[in-house]
C-alpha cells in the first residue's frame, strides 16, 4: 500500500483490514479515535515500534512527560516537529 492509498482509506468506516495493528491504530488516531489507537499500543508495550507509537499518541494528547517516558523506552529521539509531521512520518515508516 502506498501512502497516497492509506490517506485515501482515511475517508472509510474501517481501517483496511490487511494493514499492520501500528497502522490500523494510526488510521484510528487520524480519524479522532485516539482510545482505539492508545489501546493497540498498550497491546505489545515493550516492542520499540509500539512504544515509539504509544509516545506519539501521549504527544497528541498533550502529556509531553508521559510521550517523553515512551520515546526513551522506544529509544527514539522526541519528535521536535507537529503532530502532523510525526503522524506522516510514522505512517510512512510503517508502509516500507
Amino acid at each position: 500500500m502506498t501512502y497516497e492509498e492509506y490517506t485515501e482509506s482515511l475517508s472509510q468506516t474501517s481501517p483496511p483490514a490487511h494493514i499492520s495493528q501500528l497502522l490500523q491504530a494510526l488510521w484510528y488516531d487520524a480519524n479522532g479515535d485516539w482510545e482505539s489507537a492508545h489501546n493497540i499500543a498498550q497491546s505489545s508495550e515493550g516492542t520499540k515500534a509500539y512504544d515509539h507509537l504509544h509516545a506519539y499518541l501521549h504527544r497528541v494528547e498533550g502529556d509531553t512527560w508521559n510521550a517523553g517516558y515512551w520515546y526513551r523506552r522506544a529509544g527514539a529521539e522526541v519528535f521536535k516537529g507537529s503532530l502532523k509531521e510525526e503522524w506522516e512520518s510514522l505512517v510512512r515508516l510503517l508502509l516500507k
